[in-house]
């Protein structure tokens, strides 16, 4: 029971962690540049202005917005279909699902994360990624953590 309630924190941290790396504005900073996903913040006149991504390639941007957003939906969709497995499906068939959820997060982040870091930013000088740029490849080590763990107990409980 100890283990499980882990799994359930370990899985709630790795949706807090995925929503906030989407959705905050540091996946590349500099001291006058924040930029995220969605947009970028430049610091001019001692106020934030938001502008939208320009200069950015249109369809890597878009690769990387919509696969960090699957990341999200499929990390929560597997929260759910944990606690559903938990309480309706025999032992030896619980987190079969659960753990191939999880996969595909791991999938959609790593991908989202790589493009991002090969294609978005790779001509500028001054590389400093931001803390939500961190927390996206902290996220893929989670999810593939928990993909594994949902795997090895399917294979436990048979």
């Amino acid at each position: 029971m100890l283990m499980l309630a882990g799994i359930v924190v370990l899985h709630i941290t790795t949706v807090i962690l995925l929503l906030v790396a989407t959705i905050d504005n540091a996946w590349w900073v500099t001291d006058t540049v924040s930029t995220d996903l969605w947009g970028r913040w430049e610091w001019a006149n001692s106020v934030w202005h938001f502008t939208n991504l320009r200069n950015y390639p249109e369809d890597y941007l878009q690769a990387v917005q919509a696969t960090a957003v699957l990341a999200c939906v499929f990390t929560i969709l597997a929260l759910f279909v944990f606690v559903a497995q938990l309480f309706t499906l025999p032992k030896g068939q619980r987190f079969t699902f659960t753990g191939i959820l999880q996969l595909i997060a791991c999938l959609c982040i790593m991908i989202a994360a790589s493009i991002y870091t090969a294609e978005l930013h790779a001509n500028e000088k001054e590389k400093q990624y931001g803390h939500s740029y961190i927390l996206a490849w902290i996220s893929f080590v989670f999810t593939f953590l928990l993909a594994i763990t949902y795997l090895i107990l399917r294979k436990k409980s048979e």
